[in-house]
């Protein structure tokens, strides 16, 4: 629901005296006659609280989840309330031409609001945002004249008065200035008869519109200068916007090469990710997942999570990940690359509190003469949840996290502290497993406090694959399932991976 133009939402009581457009002051003092006489009444009891409701159950089946709750609203641009005065700056050096001015902003009827100063000194130290206070701490009562001008009217007949005029070649040296020094305000110039080309000059050079002085009434003044704000609003919409769609193709070409390429030629397995970074601020977040196959047949694969989101995190996670690639083309495995790969995070982290998530898998190739034969694999969890087994009975199965040690950088490892065990299983023909990071199982069900967790997870992904969803339906079904729980888009970046084997052919999702 969009929020009102003073910031409030729609039907929030107005003050009595600020309605039509006046501001709310002080209330006037009341005669001894007009006071009213105190109420000694009893106050009426306090009504006794309901009683509080049960948590939302964790989400199974699909039909009893709770409802979503509605996106908060964005904060709403902070404009002057429909019928506040328009406040105006004039920059006139003629005392009769402002009172001239004045005048017709009178005779005009429109709540505008008018101030004056004699040149554009004044003018910028008007304009200038106020000091919050002075060198000692102590606070500074706030000047009413100051800042806030929804417009600023300048006669371009009015001396500059500049120390170091940016180009006095072209007259516009005191609006070039201004410009400069309000470039969010709206302004309009004033031109005698013989400067409308110079009038001109102005709006090519920045101003919303110029006015010819002994052609200007009222009502031309008040329409002008309405029609300047809105046209200076406008234009601060569309650079905004314009800002906000460059920025996000710049990040779109960045994750299309932050995020990786598997490479698992001939492993005949089937390779599903997902990428969502939290509550869709960004399209970099510091997720990071890649898997690779070694010469000797082993299927290596990681998925991991730095703390926080944003291009710092990001860049952390692209180094972890081409390190951990490197690592394990030179031969690397097990606790070994995690204690290399734990000093590349020391060593390129810009706080000794960022720490990383990391679940490692390393698969081993299947005995080709007995191809119905169990496959091993070894599992590194180091402060990442572990993955789930999707069994053919529809019932996922969380394999066991005994074996985790801590997040990467949490402890050193050169001493000894740091240790991450490896958890050896074997996978039966058909398997798939699903790896996924945290910010998938912290999301909120409904309007509690509880979250989803892992157990909460496995029953989720049970019920999608009882509907017959497998790969990519599955993975965005389950996605968009969790986001719905948790009433909107994930607060932490999430990444899923699902690896299964598949005899045919590598398929990517």
């Amino acid at each position: 629901m969009p929020a009102t133009g003073d910031g409030r939402a729609p039907g929030a009581a107005d003050p009595p005296d600020a309605r039509n457009g006046a501001r709310p002051g002080p209330a006037p003092e009341r005669s001894e006659h007009e006071r009213p006489a105190p109420d000694h009444s009893p106050a009426p009891p306090r009504q006794p609280a309901g009683p509080a409701t049960a948590p939302a159950p964790i989400p199974h089946p699909r039909s009893d989840a709770a409802p979503a709750l509605p996106a908060a609203p964005a904060p709403a641009v902070r404009e002057p309330a429909a019928g506040a005065p328009l406040k105006l700056l004039v920059i006139e050096d003629d005392a009769t031409d402002a009172q001239l001015l004045k005048a017709a902003v009178a005779d005009s009827g429109a709540p505008i609001e008018i101030h004056w100063t004699r040149g554009l000194a004044q003018a910028f130290a008007l304009l200038a945002p106020a000091a919050p206070g002075s060198r000692r701490g102590r606070s500074r009562t706030p000047d009413p004249l100051r800042g806030d001008f929804s417009c600023v009217l300048l006669d371009l007949a009015a001396s500059a008065d500049l120390p170091h005029p940016s180009d006095p070649s072209d007259g516009l040296e005191g609006l070039h200035e201004l410009l400069r020094r309000a470039p969010h305000t709206a302004v309009v110039v004033l031109t005698d008869a013989a400067g409308a080309e110079l009038g001109a000059a102005a709006v090519a050079a920045g101003a919303q519109d110029f006015l010819v002085k002994d052609e200007t009434d009222g009502p031309l003044l008040a329409r002008a200068l309405r029609y300047a704000v809105e046209r200076k609003r406008a234009d601060e919409s569309q650079r905004r916007l314009v800002e906000a769609e460059l920025r996000g193709q710049e990040n779109a070409r960045l994750q299309r090469h932050l995020l990786p390429t598997p490479l698992l030629d001939g492993a005949n397995l089937s390779f599903t990710r997902r990428y969502r970074p939290g509550r869709r601020r960004a399209l970099l977040g510091g997720d990071f997942y890649d898997a690779v196959r070694t010469e000797d047949g082993t299927v290596h694969v990681v998925i991991g999570d730095v703390c926080g989101h944003g291009p710092d995190e990001a860049a952390l996670g692209v180094a972890l990940r081409i390190a951990w690639r490197t690592l394990v083309f030179a031969g690397l495995t097990g606790e070994t690359l995690l204690t290399t790969l734990q000093h590349v995070l020391e060593h390129e982290r810009r706080s000794d509190e960022i720490f990383a998530t990391l679940c490692m898998l390393s698969i081993e190739p299947a005995d080709a003469e007995a191809p119905e034969a169990a496959e091993r694999a070894r599992l590194h969890l180091a402060g990442h949840p572990p993955p789930l087994l999707l069994g053919e009975d529809h019932t996922p199965i969380g394999l066991p996290a005994d074996h985790a040690g801590p997040a990467l950088g949490l402890l050193p490892c050169d001493d000894g502290q740091a240790v991450w065990p490896a958890h050896r299983f074997e996978l039966r023909p058909g398997w798939r497993l699903l790896l996924y990071t945290d910010g998938l199982i912290e999301g909120r069900i409904g309007a509690g406090s509880r979250r989803l967790g892992q157990d909460g997870l496995a029953d989720l992904i049970g019920d999608h694959q009882s509907a017959g969803l497998t790969r990519g339906r599955l993975v965005d079904s389950a996605i968009a399932e969790v986001e719905e729980l948790n009433g909107g888009a994930l607060t932490d970046d999430v990444a899923v991976l699902l690896l299964e084997r598949n005899p045919v052919q590598l398929l990517l999702g």
